[in-house]
């Protein structure tokens, strides 16, 4: 399978951090039905909900956890609305020093990605 790491907006206001969260997750779930396994790092949340105690899981720890595995992806997936996100540059100039072939959703949807890859692989 092809190693997706899907980059986009993710914090912000809480509709808007909702909002980001829904359509990461949609579009995660997209990839996986067409045959991909992307990373989705929307679902992070869920780490928070197994915290016990004093346990603590910091905004760097998930950035370090997320470029691990962009660095074990074969592409990276670039998600609307990318441009007003740090966390998502950051992202792409690791993808694009490890050259990643990078696409983004504005250019190519999630079917036309699958046409795309069934040809080179």
């Amino acid at each position: 399978m092809i190693k997706v790491y899907v980059a986009g907006p993710y914090s912000g206001q809480l509709m808007d951090s909702l909002g980001y969260m829904r359509n990461g997750m949609r579009v995660c779930t997209e990839l996986l039905l067409a045959g991909f396994a992307p990373f989705c790092p929307w679902l992070d949340f869920h780490y928070f909900l197994m915290l016990r105690g004093e346990e603590l899981l910091t905004k760097e720890d998930f950035q370090n956890y997320s470029l691990a595995w962009l660095e074990a992806s074969d592409i990276i997936y670039v998600l609307n609305g990318w441009e007003n996100s740090e966390g998502t540059k950051r992202e792409l100039a690791v993808a694009l020093d490890n050259k990643l072939p990078v696409f983004y959703q504005k250019h190519m949807s999630v079917q036309a990605l699958k046409e795309y890859w069934k040809d080179v692989v």
